[in-house]
């Protein structure tokens, strides 16, 4: 806003609301009905004005009050709706709360000599001091009556249900209101629990003659044996038009309760810059389903990830799913000038350089960065090696149809826990294992998947367990089977099996993807920091390395040894290598140790380095002068410096940049020397217990940018886990917004449990009109 005179400005903003305002009350005026006398009914004159038949139905209201457009010039007028919905959409905006439109999307009408809607701010504070002349003095006004003043009162009247008319002519004796506020609490205490259980509300036969009428009134059964008090209250002692065990009233209790975590998310966010992870997935019922996860560092300096939305979205295109994000980030009053990072998978409609979601988002948002899942792209080098190493695809072919046979009848799976069962006693009873809780289980093999983060690992580390467990099944079935064809079938794959060069690559696989699943473990952290996930690749790279050039002796022996115990023929290593009739020139150590062995680890190698080149990056280049680890050695006052101007000039102007570089000064003679910190996390968190971020203002500003990139999606996957535990087969009808209302509450339960129930009887009391009072 420029600088300009006080009785300019003073003038520029009263003529803007008078404007406004005359201008509003043309558009919505009503016109009169003329005065008729007294007439027939079939004389009476029909009027031109039309008024929406809108239904007043309590999903109505409930769909109304959630999915009311906030934008203030997009936004219908209370004039358009019915007349009694009317106080219902006032209560909504309210609890909302204040809304920032986003002014690009508006059109430079100016009154005066500048444009009136506020864009960068109020910034000419001389005229606050200026009394009268102060715009905003100006607009509250000094009289009671004031039009300001007036709708302010008025406000806090609509939300005020005890003081509303029809409270005060239908008023009900303390008592009753008494009976009402304990009826209500076993309620949401219900609806909270089945919630965050992710169980069911309603049941097939909830009538009185049924023998279980589903998980919500059975529990309020419960509740009300536990206490007579309880008891006298509700169900079939309650009146019947407050009972509280509605379907209705429990989405509204559900949706009041998921909205306030939402809002929790919301203040913890606050004016603070962050990260949006989105990924997609289908339901139970065929439905796709987009999550929003919000990436932030809270007021205690701690790196967050929190659930914050899931969409239903029938058009999965890069266009559509930007509308449906910055649907549900406008809704909440989050700006998308204020997204920092953008975290997705490989598909093309995400991380597509022109036309994908990340190239939308960067067009509103020049500095939302695009980071790669890293977890998705270890699980990528996984698949690559699988299918392009020749021996790798093989082995994990014949793995295949070893899990397949097992698993695939009832009868394999019992023979397979029965074979396991022996040997775990036998190892047992001659000492090569120990007891304890949780050791010794029972299992049965699993099946790689291309899609599923850690599977190959998993698949191959149940193998080795399961080994001489297995060789009994194949056995069996070698004997029984039914006809000649399976017979042959399984001796084949029992042969390949039991052969020296399977044994040999499943001991490498299992070397090699214990490193990577460990790596895949800390990547999934939710308070994995960017700088700290570069660090572990690079130390999985040294050590696949080390694997490589130091390991084989040690690793053959390994082999060796398993080979022994299970009675598996090893080759004598010094012939030569046949393959087929043809011998070739090299022994078969040679083959297993350069064709296979190292061939395999070069090859992990290579596409590791191929998806991981972070160092030809410059944003996370320049972001590792800010790590802490070995006592701040990477540390580099031109680098940070660079990082803010180039990759942040929104957050740092150049005041903001010479203060950083005087902040940078006094940091390594102070935090230096008194903080010990090895992640970028923990320089994060002990820099606010200190209170050192309030002394280096622009630096800390610094670390929570870097802080809020990406490192995978994997809070998306754990929120699409429990989408399947509360969507099941069972409850594949669920609508869109009581699917999100309960998986809200699920997923982020710790902030769940901390909602005040009177705070909760309260917002429902005030959402619309009801006959029982609560207070």
């Amino acid at each position: 806003m420029e600088h300009q005179s006080a009785a300019k400005k003073g003038k520029t903003i009263a003529s803007y609301f008078k404007k406004r305002d005359h201008q509003t009350s043309e558009s919505t005026s009503i016109p009169t009905v003329p005065k008729i006398q007294h007439q027939s009914s079939e004389s009476l004159p029909i009027l031109s004005v039309q008024i929406p038949s809108i239904s007043t139905s309590s999903n109505d209201h409930q769909l109304s009050s959630s999915c009311i457009e906030r934008d203030p010039g997009k936004r219908k007028q209370i004039c358009e709706y019915h007349i009694n919905e009317r106080d219902e959409i006032r209560r909504s905006y309210l609890k909302m709360g204040p809304y920032q439109p986003d002014m690009l999307e508006y059109p430079a009408t100016k009154f005066g000599s500048q444009n009136p809607l506020v864009n960068e701010g109020f910034d000419n504070w001389k005229r606050v001091n200026q009394g009268k002349t102060c715009a905003f003095l100006a607009h509250i006004g000094s009289a009671a009556s004031s039009p300001h003043t007036m709708c302010e009162r008025k406000a806090e009247n609509l939300m005020r249900p005890s003081q509303h008319i029809d409270n005060v002519m239908h008023a009900q004796s303390k008592e009753e209101k008494e009976k009402n506020r304990l009826r209500l609490p076993t309620s949401i205490v219900t609806v909270r629990w089945l919630a965050l259980q992710g169980c069911a509300f309603r049941g097939n036969d909830e009538s009185l003659s049924s023998s279980n009428r589903g998980n919500f009134l059975e529990l309020v059964k419960a509740f009300a044996k536990m206490s007579t008090e309880i008891d006298e209250v509700v169900l079939e002692n309650a009146p019947k038009n407050a009972q509280y065990i509605a379907p209705e009233i429990q989405k509204e209790i559900l949706h009041i309760m998921a909205n306030r975590v939402r809002k929790m998310v919301r203040e913890k966010v606050s004016d603070k810059c962050f990260c949006i992870l989105v990924d997609e997935a289908r339901d139970i019922s065929k439905r796709e389903q987009m999550t929003i996860i919000l990436r932030f560092v809270n007021n205690y300096g701690v790196l967050t990830e929190r659930f914050f939305a899931i969409k239903s979205v029938s058009d999965t295109t890069s266009l559509n799913l930007k509308k449906e994000i910055s649907n549900v980030l406008v809704h909440h009053d989050l700006q998308v000038k204020k997204i920092r990072g953008q975290g997705y998978d490989s598909a093309s409609n995400m991380r597509g350089a022109w036309n994908g979601l990340q190239a939308l988002f960067l067009k509103d948002c020049p500095y939302a960065y695009y980071v790669h899942c890293f977890a998705h792209r270890l699980q990528l080098t996984l698949v690559s090696a699988a299918k392009d190493v020749s021996v790798i695809w093989e082995f994990f072919s014949h793995l295949d149809n070893i899990v397949n046979i097992v698993t695939s009848a009832t009868k394999c799976i019992a023979e397979l826990h029965t074979a396991q069962r022996i040997e775990i006693e036998h190892m047992l009873a001659i000492g090569e294992r120990d007891s304890g809780s949780g050791a010794n289980q029972i299992g049965n093999l699993q099946r790689a998947g291309a899609t599923r983060w850690s599977s190959h690992y998993d698949s191959v580390k149940s193998l080795i367990g399961m080994y001489a467990a297995t060789c009994k099944v194949f056995e069996v079935l070698s004997d029984h089977s039914p006809n000649g064809r399976a017979k042959a079938e399984v001796r084949g794959i029992y042969r390949n099996m039991a052969s020296f060069e399977f044994v040999f690559i499943l001991h490498l696989m299992h070397k090699i993807m214990r490193t990577t699943d460990t790596l895949c473990q800390i990547l999934q952290r939710k308070s994995q920091d960017i700088l700290s996930a570069i660090t572990f690749v690079s130390t999985t790279k040294t050590i696949l390395q080390e694997l490589r050039e130091c390991g084989w002796e040690e690793f053959l022996h390994e082999v060796k040894v398993f080979c022994t115990r299970n009675e598996i023929d090893a080759p004598d290593l010094d012939c030569l290598y046949k393959i087929g009739r043809s011998r070739q020139q090299t022994t078969v150590e040679h083959h297993y140790h350069f064709d296979v062995f190292n061939a395999a680890i070069d090859f992990i190698l290579v596409e590791l380095n191929t998806r991981f080149n972070e160092s030809s990056v410059e944003l996370l280049s320049l972001s590792t002068a800010l790590d802490p680890k070995n006592s701040f050695e990477s540390i580099n006052t031109d680098d940070i410096c660079k990082l803010a101007t180039k990759f942040y000039p929104e957050d740092f102007t150049n005041q903001d940049i010479i203060a950083l570089k005087y902040e940078l000064v006094h940091y390594k003679l102070d935090v230096i020397q008194n903080l010990k910190a090895s992640t970028l996390v923990e320089l994060c968190q002990q820099l606010t217990e200190s209170g050192r971020s309030k002394v280096y203002v622009m630096l800390t500003r610094l670390i929570h940018l870097v802080l809020t990139l990406p490192v995978s999606t994997a809070t998306t996957e754990r929120a699409f886990s429990a989408m399947k535990n509360v969507k099941t087969a069972l409850r594949n009808k669920m609508e869109d917004e009581f699917l999100e209302d309960c998986l809200t509450l699920y997923i982020e339960r710790d902030l769940a449990k901390d909602i005040d129930v009177d705070s909760i009887i309260d917002e429902f009391y005030v959402l619309k009109s009801r006959r029982a009072q609560l207070c």
